[in-house]
C-alpha cells in the first residue's frame, strides 16, 4: 500500500465518540449524502470523501446546459448539507486504491483505515468503445459537461447571427442529440425552447424556423422504459416543438460538423455544428478497483453485484450503493434502476443498517418503493408513469416539478428553482445565458486556444469561436466548396481544446 497508515481524527463533541467505529463514505451524491444523514444519531465517526466539494443534482443538468438555471441552483456544497452534522468530517480528494483485507483505502496518497466502508461513487458516460467521439459530442454527467454544451450552443448562435450565408446559418442552427431516453428527450425539448424562443426575442438575423434538432436513438420509440402510450405522447410533443426523430439509428462515425448514422435504409450523414451525447452510462471505475482487490462479481456493465444488504460477498463491512451497484434482490428480480429514488433509498437503508449493527439492535430489511419515472418535454409539459398511473401535459409537469423539488437536498435551491421555473413559464426567457469562453481559457489547458491566464495580445480573442466550433465551420465550408472532409489538423485542434471540459 502506498503512503503511511494514519487517521484524520475528529475532535469529537463527546468523549464517547473518540474511539467510536469509523465509517468512510466515498461519494457525495444522492446515496452517499443520505447514508451520512441516516447515521446522524449513531455513535460513529463518519468521513465523507468526494473529489468534488459539492452535491450535484444531476437530473437538472440539462437545464444548466440550456441556460434555464445556473450551476448554483443544482449544486450544493457538501459542508452545507452534512458538514454541520456533529459526527461528520468532509474531505476533498479521490480514492485510488482499496485494500479490503487491511480495511484501508488509499486517499490522496495515504492509507486510510475504516471499520465500515460505503462506496457510492455513481456513474459516468460511455461512448461504447469510441472515446474519440467524446470531444465532438459532449456528454452530460458533470457541471463542466453542461456548461460546455451551453457554451457550444450559444457560440453557434452568436456565429450564426453574423453569418451572411443562409445555408451556413442553418448549419450553425442544427443540433444532433444522441439518445432517446429521459435525458435525451429533456435535452431535445429544452434545446428547442432555447434556440427558438431566444432567437425570436434576442437575435435579429436568425430565423427560428430554420432551427433543426435531430434526436437519434437505436430503438423503435422514445422512453422505452415507459409505457408505449407515454412514449407516443412524448414523441408527439417533441415533434410539435420541431424535433426530428431518427429511430433505429446507430452512430457509425463522427467528426467536427458531421455524424454518420447507420439505419436499416443505409447510412445517413447529419451535418450539425453541435452534437450532444446522452446515450451511454457506465459505473464508476471504483467498482473495477474493488473487483481487482477481492475478485467480487461484476455484471456485464461493470457494476458490483451485491447482497440483500448491499454488502459485497465475503466482506459485510463493505457496502456498494447507487449507480455503482447491481442489486437484483427485488420482487421481480430486475436490478434497481440507476435513478435518484433508488439511490436515495439505498443510501438511507445502508446508514440505518450500519447504525443498527453498531448499536446491537434489530437490523432493517430493504424494501424498494418504486415511485415511477418521468420526463419533462416542454415548459409546462411532461410525461409521468407513477406506479401504473399515467400522466401527461400540465398535470405531468406539476408532478415532475413536485418530485424534483422534493428530491432536491437544499432548501435554498428548491426556492430558487421554483422561482426560475415560474419565471420561464411566464416570460419564456432564460435566466442564465452567460457565454464565458473556451475551456482552455479557464482550465490551464495547453491547447491551440488562448491559454490561461489570458494575456493581452496573445492568442485569439475570448469572443472567437473555440477550436471545436471552428473545426465544424471549416468542415462545412470545405463541403460547400467541394474540398471534401476537413483536414486532420482541425480535428486535432478540436480535440485538444475540449479535452479538459469533457473527458
Amino acid at each position: 500500500m502506498a503512503g503511511d497508515h494514519f487517521f484524520l481524527e475528529l475532535e469529537p463533541p463527546e468523549e464517547r465518540l473518540r474511539h467510536a467505529p469509523h465509517v468512510v463514505i466515498v461519494g457525495g451524491g444522492f446515496a452517499g449524502v443520505r447514508a451520512c444523514k441516516a447515521l446522524a444519531n449513531a455513535d460513529v465517526r463518519i468521513t465523507l470523501i468526494d473529489k468534488r466539494n459539492f452535491n450535484l443534482f444531476q437530473p437538472l443538468l440539462y437545464q444548466v446546459a440550456t441556460g434555464l438555471v445556473s450551476r448554483g441552483d443544482v449544486a450544493t456544497p457538501l459542508r452545507q448539507l452534512v458538514g454541520r452534522q456533529r459526527n461528520v468530517q468532509v474531505l476533498l480528494g479521490e480514492v485510488t486504491q482499496i485494500n479490503p483485507e487491511g480495511k484501508q483505502i488509499v486517499f490522496n496518497g495515504k492509507a486510510y483505515s475504516y471499520d465500515h466502508l460505503v462506496l457510492a461513487t455513481g456513474s459516468g458516460s460511455t461512448f461504447f468503445g469510441h472515446e474519440d467521439w467524446r470531444t465532438f459530442a459532449p456528454p452530460m454527467k458533470i457541471l463542466e459537461h453542461a456548461e460546455e454544451i451551453r457554451r457550444r450552443l450559444l457560440m453557434a448562435m452568436e456565429q450564426a447571427e453574423q453569418t451572411p450565408d443562409p445555408q451556413a446559418r442553418q448549419f450553425l442552427q442544427t443540433v444532433v442529440i444522441v439518445g432517446g431516453g429521459p435525458t435525451g428527450c429533456e435535452m431535445a425539448g429544452a434545446v428547442s425552447e432555447l434556440m427558438r424562443n431566444a432567437m425570436r426575442r434576442e437575435f435579429r438575423q436568425l430565423d427560428p424556423a430554420k432551427t433543426r434538432i435531430v434526436l437519434v436513438d437505436p430503438g423503435e420509440r422514445l422512453l422505452r422504459a415507459m409505457p408505449e402510450l407515454l412514449s407516443e405522447r412524448a414523441q408527439q410533443t417533441l415533434e410539435g416543438l420541431g424535433v426530428e426523430m431518427l429511430f433505429k439509428g446507430r452512430v457509425q462515425t463522427m467528426q467536427p460538423g458531421e455524424v454518420t448514422v447507420g439505419t436499416p435504409n443505409g447510412d445517413r450523414r447529419l451535418q450539425a455544428a453541435t452534437v450532444i451525447w446522452t446515450a451511454g452510462v457506465r459505473p464508476s471505475h471504483l467498482g473495477r478497483k474493488l473487483a481487482d482487490s477481492i475478485e467480487c462479481e461484476l455484471d456485464r456493465g461493470g457494476r458490483v453485484v451485491v447482497e440483500p444488504d448491499f454488502s459485497v460477498k465475503g466482506h459485510p463491512e463493505i457496502r456498494v450503493v447507487g449507480d455503482l451497484c447491481c442489486y437484483k434482490h427485488t420482487s421481480d428480480g430486475n436490478p434497481l434502476p440507476g435513478m435518484a429514488g433508488p439511490a436515495t433509498q439505498a443510501g438511507g437503508f445502508v446508514g440505518k443498517d450500519i447504525a443498527a449493527i453498531i448499536a446491537g439492535t434489530n437490523r432493517p430489511n430493504f424494501s424498494w418503493f418504486d415511485f415511477g419515472s418521468m420526463a419533462v418535454l416542454d415548459r409546462v409539459d411532461a410525461v409521468a408513469d407513477l406506479r401504473g398511473f399515467k400522466f401527461s401535459g400540465g398535470i405531468g409537469w406539476l408532478l415532475w416539478a413536485a418530485a424534483h423539488l422534493a428530491f432536491m437536498p437544499d432548501r435554498e435551491n428548491r426556492l430558487s428553482l421554483l422561482l426560475k421555473w415560474i419565471f420561464a413559464v411566464v416570460s419564456q426567457a432564460r435566466a442564465s445565458m452567460l457565454l464565458t469562453g473556451m475551456p482552455s481559457q479557464h482550465m490551464g489547458l495547453d491547447a491551440p486556444d488562448a491559454p490561461f491566464p489570458m494575456k493581452s495580445g496573445s492568442g485569439p480573442s475570448i469572443a472567437s469561436p473555440d477550436a471545436a466550433l471552428q473545426a465544424a465551420m471549416e468542415y462545412y465550408s470545405n463541403q460547400m466548396s467541394g474540398q471534401g472532409h476537413q483536414p486532420t489538423e482541425a480535428k486535432a485542434a478540436s480535440a485538444d481544446d475540449s479535452a479538459a471540459a469533457i473527458k
